[in-house]
């Protein structure tokens, strides 16, 4: 379905609609965790405005098109359409992209480079993203590999953050603990 009109005032009195017609009022918590995974894409589309390494660029469009994958499984509850083979697809990219940077020996603060920034902030994101399908799983069905993709996508984000910052020649910034 393409969607041709996009004022449809269904919503007006507080529901909204899932893609087997199935209406929700719009404080329904999958529409929490489908405003998360839309909110992590667009933080992505930002990230994208930068100055990227083509095959990092590569990585996020694909990223956000899984994205819109999982919002679609998530507004379809009756199917399980969101793979297995996507996770596996992050633990690839996460293992290539981390094996040229140096070991952690203490916590990293979001920051450095602005856009390492950028990334940072859609890892904590995904972060909320994740919360929120655990809040949901408790009483309604997801896709079965929902939750560990999230939690992948955060940690490719992470990664992804300190290539960018070491790209960039921006020193990450450590923790500091309080002495």
């Amino acid at each position: 379905m393409r969607l041709s009109k996009i004022t449809t005032r269904t919503g007006d009195k507080g529901t909204t609609g899932l893609a087997d017609g199935t209406r929700l009022g719009k404080d329904h918590l999958r529409f929490a965790v489908l405003g998360s995974v839309d909110e992590l894409n667009s933080h992505l589309g930002v990230l994208l405005t930068e100055l990227l390494a083509s095959d990092i660029r590569s990585v996020l469009l694909q990223v956000q098109n899984d994205l819109f994958d999982l919002g679609g499984a998530l507004a379809l509850p009756i199917k399980d359409t969101f793979p297995e083979s996507k996770i596996v697809w992050l633990e690839e990219k996460i293992v290539n992209y981390n094996a040229d940077l140096p070991p952690l020996k203490e916590f990293i603060l979001p920051g450095g480079s602005p856009t390492g920034a950028i990334c940072h902030v859609a890892r904590t994101v995904s972060r909320r993203a994740e919360r929120d399908l655990v809040l949901l799983m408790q009483e309604n069905s997801v896709p079965q590999f929902a939750l560990p993709y999230l939690n992948r996508l955060s940690d490719l984000l992470f990664v992804l953050s300190r290539c960018i910052n070491r790209a960039q020649a921006v020193p990450e910034t450590l923790w500091q603990r309080d002495t």
